[in-house]
């Protein structure tokens, strides 16, 4: 079978499994993402034995060390997949719940109540643990999945989306609820983004090039998640042990993922008053702080480009600039932000409330690290993504936000005059 007939016999088989999802129980699916729980845990040796082919191959590929920290699972991470399977079947199911309900002059009963989008294709890069959540959201809000994992997480995306698959099957629902597509190809990508006759909706998840690409070839509408450009601005106001650590923290926890801050900003203010020890914190702990202007020449930094601001590193790299107050980076982040997450570390209330409304990015952050833009952090269990884009969904995308809507009208017999 070609790729084009493998593509569009998953297309068929997911909507025909959306009818049936539609109306699955809220029971059933708690039953299927209990069971998946249940059957990664038990399989988590092959989860393991299958990664270390991927890490194999990432290695092979000549992959960064951030970048192969985010295909890395280990039993700790398996271990937070399994809570998230859970988190995710023990929230209050999407479907079916009202939105707003009125009464109109006519005597007519309107509600607005949420309902599945259909079929939902995830396109995601490298990190495997994607494929359990989306997987996940796209189960508990009704929806068929279709996901096309990474060529580096091949096999660990396999091995998961097997465990996933029994726990469909113990609940009775299809198989076809979820599906991996089984090829490293990439022309089944672009099968999907045209297959308008079974795909309601794509995702992206992953680096400029690839969302770039799903957003100039896809005739599927696409929420996109776009790259993570996240700015910490440290003002004149801060706390400079807060400022430090949170910076510390923003970088340097996980570089790799879309949370890390890639910029930071000081307030010419707190630099006069305290100095470089956030930045020689950061140097400290292994980054490379490229620093413009009056910054270039401070020990431990690299001169920076223009090409450093506006980019996403995904790695021990922070560029670094100094900004006249709250307005001067809120300047700069209109100029470089990719709209995703901004964190402003401040005690002046007045300047954290004109940062929160002349920012407009997806999530803002006050005093806390921009690695807690997570869907799980928001207590949503997981995430499909951040989407950066304004219409239907913004921010973490989890269940209810992996739904539309529709109007039930109640009468009691009214004619229109």
């Amino acid at each position: 079978m070609d790729i084009q007939a493998e593509m569009d016999a998953i297309g068929a088989a997911a909507r025909a499994a959306s009818v049936e999802l539609a109306s699955a129980s809220a029971e059933r699916k708690h039953a299927a993402l209990i069971g998946a729980a249940q059957y990664m845990w038990a399989a988590r040796a092959e989860v393991l034995a299958a990664n270390a082919r991927d890490m194999a191959y990432g290695r092979e590929k000549g992959l960064s060390t951030a970048m192969l920290d985010r295909l890395m699972l280990d039993e700790g991470r398996i271990r937070a997949m399994v809570d998230g399977l859970r988190a995710v079947a023990e929230q209050a199911d999407p479907v079916g719940a009202t939105i707003a309900e009125w009464d109109v002059p006519s005597g007519l009963n309107i509600a607005r109540v949420r309902t599945p989008i259909g079929v939902v294709g995830v396109i995601f890069e490298s990190r495997p643990n994607v494929t359990a959540d989306a997987g996940a959201l796209c189960l508990k809000s009704g929806n068929a999945a279709i996901l096309r994992g990474g060529s580096e997480s091949f096999h660990s995306s396999s091995a998961i989306h097997a465990a996933l698959v029994k726990g469909v099957l113990a609940s009775g629902l299809p198989a076809a609820s979820i599906q991996l597509v089984p090829t490293r190809d990439r022309a089944a990508v672009a099968a999907m983004l045209r297959d308008t006759r079974h795909i309601d909706v794509i995702v992206p998840r992953g680096g400029r090039g690839l969302v770039g690409l799903v957003q100039a070839e896809a005739r599927v509408p696409v929420f996109a998640h776009l790259e993570g450009i996240c700015h910490v601005y440290i003002d004149g106001s801060a706390k400079p042990d807060m400022a430090r650590d949170i910076a510390l923290n923003a970088k340097t926890r996980r570089p790799g993922i879309c949370g890390a801050a890639e910029c930071l900003l000081i307030d010419r203010a707190f630099y006069a008053r305290h100095g470089t020890a956030v930045l020689d914190a950061l140097v400290a702990a292994g980054v490379e702080v490229r620093g413009e202007g009056e910054l270039a020449n401070l020990p431990g930094m690299v001169p920076a480009t223009d090409g450093d601001f506006g980019h996403e590193f995904l790695d021990m790299i922070i560029a670094a600039r100094l900004v006249d107050g709250v307005g001067g980076a809120i300047a700069h982040i209109r100029d470089y932000s990719s709209s995703h997450t901004e964190c402003i570390i401040a005690e002046d209330s007045a300047t954290v409330a004109r940062f929160f409304n002349a920012v407009d990015s997806a999530i803002l952050m006050h005093n806390a690290s921009t690695q807690f833009a997570d869907g799980g952090e928001f207590g949503m269990g997981a995430e499909i993504g951040i989407a950066t884009g304004k219409l239907h969904a913004r921010g973490p995308v989890g269940a209810e936000q992996l739904t539309s809507f529709k109007y039930l009208v109640r009468g009691q017999g009214q004619t229109r005059p």
